[in-house]
């Protein structure tokens, strides 16, 4: 059951949901669909393509009686006919453009070496004998990937042509500074970014994508940490691994409800909800905060034995606030307690020093 209560945050409604299998399943659905996969995605290694800044080294040769390249170098393995000569680092210009001897100005940007290859040998029909080429990407500086944060050294990862994954380029750029559990990973592309523990990317294979040139990561050091409060054993800021825990865990690491003040109806959990975690009906923008967020309040009932299973799968996020109310009667009981330890301190005090007590035969 989900219902709107009250105007108690920031002059906004909050959303007070009963926390039950229903909306249970439905917020680890969206956790689920905010993966790096996920948003995304894991496509195979781009096709490797030539870019502006990529040095590029180029051997040509033509068979004999050879016309342009006749002064070169002997291939190893070739006929001694053959002659060869090596154009070295030839760097693509910003326009995309190489210029190679005899064969001029040619467009490599966005081609393949193979492309670029058959392109040469077009231009040297008719001046070479025979012509033929030999393209290898000797620099790469056009698909690179950039790491920031807390790494050992922030830099510019260059991609190779097997197609480097996630965790390849952290371990490139030295790995992290901070411990794996404190540590959350961003990766921004094209506009859109995802961020993940990195707990959770190395113990999801899936998550550990596939990087395309000019993705930007940044590792920061994020320590994870819930409030809790009320009526619970100990009432404290607590941390928490970055491969989240339950909500089950979260009581039991602040020692649990107290026994003789907790309402085992009233568990709560305060949070700031992206709206697409929630039912449609509760992402009206007149409850959602300056931050796109909706405040929402999850209300467990652990008087039923269903609670507790859902309490185990119900996962905590950073910052989250846990409140076990106190049960009805429970400050009456205390009340009680106190009047009456101070009545039978008075008592004892009146046995003391009254008449027949010690104190009155002095």
């Amino acid at each position: 059951m989900t219902r709107i209560a009250g105007q108690a945050y920031a002059g906004e409604q909050i959303a007070l949901i009963d926390l039950d299998a229903e909306s249970r399943q439905r917020i680890a659905t969206y956790e689920r669909s905010r993966g790096l996969a996920q948003t995304l995605g894991d496509a195979g290694s781009a096709a490797w393509l030539i870019g502006p800044g990529d040095a590029l080294e180029i051997a040509l040769w033509e068979a004999p009686p050879a016309v342009l390249f006749g002064g070169g170098a002997v291939i190893p393995g070739l006929d001694a006919g053959a002659q060869s000569r090596t154009v070295v680092s030839q760097v693509v210009d910003s326009s995309g453009a190489i210029t190679v001897p005899f064969a001029g100005e040619i467009m490599v940007a966005g081609r393949s070496t193979a492309e670029v290859e058959r392109a040469i040998v077009q231009r040297l029909i008719g001046r070479a004998n025979d012509p033929q080429a030999s393209v290898r990407l000797a620099q790469n500086d056009s698909r690179n990937v950039t790491v920031l944060g807390e790494v050992a050294t922030s830099r510019r990862v260059p991609l190779g042509p097997r197609g480097e994954r996630l965790l390849d380029i952290i371990a490139n750029a030295g790995g992290p500074r901070a411990p794996v559990h404190q540590t959350t990973v961003q990766v921004s592309r094209g506009g859109t970014s995802a961020t993940l523990p990195l707990e959770a990317i190395i113990a999801d294979p899936a998550q550990n994508i596939r990087m395309h040139p000019e993705d930007v990561v940044t590792v920061l050091h994020q320590p994870y940490s819930f409030i809790a409060l009320g009526a619970v054993a100990r009432s404290a800021e607590i941390p928490f691994e970055g491969r989240g825990i339950s909500l089950a865990q979260g009581l039991a690491r602040v020692g649990g409800l107290r026994d003789d003040k907790a309402s085992i109806r009233g568990v709560f959990v305060f949070r700031l909800e992206d709206p697409l975690a929630l039912e449609p009906s509760l992402r009206d923008p007149s409850i959602v905060t300056e931050g796109g967020k909706v405040p929402v309040v999850y209300r467990l009932d652990l008087s039923d034995a269903r609670g507790f299973f859902i309490a185990q799968d119900f996962m905590i996020r950073d910052q989250d606030v846990i409140y076990v109310s106190t049960a009805p009667g429970a400050e009456l009981r205390e009340f009680i307690a106190t009047v009456s330890s101070l009545a039978f301190s008075a008592v004892a005090i009146g046995n003391v020093v009254g008449p027949g007590g010690s104190g009155g035969n002095q």
